[in-house]
């Protein structure tokens, strides 16, 4: 299974950044081989649209788990159609994210927050 977590760098130790759409990296785990793989969120510095631009980018490297902070309503949307199931985390690391979402720790996201929430610039980078 693949787990897209976002992040504010490239490495499993960098920051979970709390943003979906305006994030810098999504470090995608694969479960079954333990190996990571980081891209760059092509959406993260467009003009509109970040968040469907980064929940199709995300689609098309066939997560099947999110973890992130926020996400807006066409995310939402985007990742809901493709059936990938999105988590909610608080500051911490892409690799702790990942042991908490494993261990059952984390709480799924019910409901999206406000369009351009993202633009805020709430990040977990520190």
């Amino acid at each position: 299974m693949k787990i897209c977590i976002t992040s504010s760098g490239k490495e499993m130790g960098s920051a979970v950044d709390l943003r979906f759409g305006r994030c810098k990296y999504f470090c995608i785990y694969d479960t079954e081989s333990r190996e990571t793989k980081v891209l760059e969120n092509a959406g993260a510095y467009s003009q509109g649209g970040a968040g469907i631009a980064a929940a199709q980018q995300v689609v098309d490297e066939g997560v099947e788990v999110l973890i992130t902070g926020n996400l807006g309503p066409n995310a939402m949307r985007v990742l809901k159609a493709a059936g990938v199931k999105a988590y909610r985390t608080e500051e911490t690391d892409v690799a702790r994210a990942v042991m908490m979402y494993e261990a059952g720790q984390l709480q799924p996201i019910e409901s999206p927050v406000s369009a351009h929430h993202g633009m805020q610039n709430k990040r977990g980078d520190k």
